[in-house]
Parts: structure tokens; C-alpha cells; sequence
């Protein structure tokens, strides 16, 4: 378990998913891609599959968001594992709806 800060950028431990902090809460979390926790840029690999249950994959591009909407992440590159924090999947933040010029 780590405290994140934003900017902190991480990379998947499985697969090829790597991601940048952009907002956080500040407590002590497991974050996770394709069930295995990320590791630092300079880290060692330990694997190449991910968890069956955490496999859905990660986009460029895309920010995730956790259910609070508290931790926020940018992929930075896409990858076969999905993120997750304290076992609970991330899903894909929305765009905010515009309001109409009528």
C-alpha cells in the first residue's frame, strides 16, 4: 500500500499499462492493473498475464476514476489489465455534459 501524489506516474507490473496521478486522496491505497499492484517506472516487471477478473483493459487517453470520485488517473499507455484500488475496479471518467445555448 502507498500514498499516492499527484504527478506520481506509474506502470503495470503484467502488462503495458502505464498511468500519471492526476488527483488523490491522501491515504494509503492499493493500486492495481490486472490485479498485481503498479510499480514505479524504473521497476521490474513480474509478469505478462493479468488476473482473468482484472482483464478488461485500459485505453490511452482515457482518465479512470474510482466510485468516490476522490482518485483520478490518466493512461498514458494502453494495456491489457484494468486498474483497480483496494480491489474495487475503476471505470472510465464521463465528459461533462454542456449546457444547451437555446
Amino acid at each position: 500500500m502507498k500514498t499516492l501524489k499527484a504527478g506520481t506516474r506509474l506502470k503495470s507490473a503484467v502488462c503495458d499499462t502505464e498511468v500519471m496521478v492526476i488527483r488523490t486522496r491522501p491515504a494509503a491505497m492499493l493500486l492495481c492493473c490486472g490485479g498485481t499492484e503498479m510499480i514505479a517506472m524504473d521497476g521490474e516487471k513480474l509478469g505478462t498475464v493479468p488476473d482473468e477478473a482484472f482483464a478488461q483493459g485500459t485505453l490511452v487517453g482515457k482518465r479512470y476514476v474510482d466510485e468516490q470520485d476522490a482518485t483520478e488517473l490518466l493512461c498514458t499507455k494502453g494495456g491489457k489489465g484494468s486498474l483497480s484500488i483496494d480491489g474495487q475496479a475503476l471505470a472510465v471518467k464521463q465528459a461533462k455534459a454542456l449546457p444547451s445555448s437555446d
